[in-house]
């Protein structure tokens, strides 16, 4: 969820440019995509000339853009949503164009700094499967693991056990989120877990702001506008609460009491939207706390990539140490190698 795009940033941020150059110059929706579907970034034309077809005949952008989510991200199709139905498209996609621009940053930042710990942590189990498979062709007596992974079917079952559960975590997690449509319920939990819940949260607010004071700007209906701006979160945990703040405002909250019902907002974004609605300034605070957002999302994806970094480290340096002391016992302790032998 975090680092998710379904086309290359690189592609998705040089559509994001010219979408903003050339409708901010006048040309027409239907004009820039035919354009994109012959000169654009490779991975983008056949998406851009199927999505041209659809505004050819009459189709809206929001409509085009849902037959192709597979290939854009929910965030994109989201804001692109908010800028056809308030006229702010170039606006939507400058904001589009600089929120991927400082993804990519931040995704190479992640992997720059975790990419050797994550190649020790898989690199770890084939070293570990090694050993018991030279033991095993050694056919020395010590089992490291126990019993249950001597020999060469040990080794293998080591692995099979080590990676698959990892492949079980994965399956189990998009049999949940997408056959069971359980992605809501999974993305309140994210948001409560210590680390990874600050830094999901800042971004869907950075999000949440920028939706608003664009959707707010052009005079929208604050219930529609709730709606748009919750959906241009890109997450399920906001996004299905959209209804009950809606509700609450129809039936005459304020929009930060309307907010604090969906209990996904903190109170101190709660607090400033509230001002914000005393002084009539809602769209200029949203824009200060996009910023503000925008910068803590840095910050708390900066410690999110320092404390995977230091958990993977742990696992690898917990793993030795627990190698090291299985073999040690397995030469001296109780029925080792050496008690053995002393029989």
């Amino acid at each position: 969820m975090l680092f998710a795009t379904k086309l290359p940033l690189s592609s998705l941020i040089e559509f994001c440019r010219v979408l903003r150059h050339n409708l901010g110059a006048g040309l027409t929706l239907l004009h820039v995509f035919r354009q994109q579907a012959e000169r654009g970034p490779r991975p983008v034309r056949p998406i851009a000339d199927r999505i041209s077809q659809d505004l050819e005949q009459g189709e809206s952008l929001e409509v085009a853009l849902k037959r192709e989510q597979a290939a854009f991200p929910h965030m994109f199709v989201a804001m692109a949503t908010v800028g056809e139905q308030t006229g702010c498209m170039p606006d939507v996609f400058a904001e589009l164009e600089k929120y991927f621009v400082l993804q990519q940053k931040l995704r190479r930042q992640f992997f720059s700094q975790i990419a050797w710990p994550l190649l020790q942590f898989f690199a770890a189990p084939f070293v570990i499967a090694l050993m018991l498979f030279v033991l095993a062709i050694f056919d020395s007596p010590m089992t490291p693991l126990g019993p249950a992974y001597k020999g060469v079917w040990g080794a293998a079952k080591f692995l099979l056990h080590f990676f698959g559960t990892i492949a079980a975590l994965v399956a189990g997690y998009y049999v949940i989120t997408h056959i069971l449509h359980r992605r809501p319920t999974v993305h309140a939990l994210l948001l409560r877990l210590p680390v990874i819940g600050p830094c999901l949260s800042a971004i869907a607010l950075s999000r949440f702001c920028l939706a608003l004071r664009l959707t707010m700007n052009t005079g929208m209906p604050i219930t529609k506008a709730l709606r748009l701006s919750m959906r241009a979160t890109g997450n399920d945990a906001f996004a299905v609460r959209a209804e009950r703040a809606m509700v609450a405002v129809k039936e005459g909250e304020d929009l930060a009491q309307a907010l604090r019902e969906t209990r996904v907002f903190p109170e101190d974004f709660l607090d400033i939207l509230a001002n914000a609605e005393e002084g009539g300034r809602v769209p200029e605070v949203m824009e200060h706390q996009m910023e503000h957002y925008t910068e803590e999302s840095r910050r708390r994806l900066s410690i999110l990539t320092h404390t995977a970094s230091g958990m993977i480290w742990l696992a690898v340096a917990g793993t030795l140490i627990f190698l090291i002391f299985s073999i040690f016992l397995s030469i001296y302790g109780p029925g080792g190698v050496y008690d053995r032998l002393a029989r």
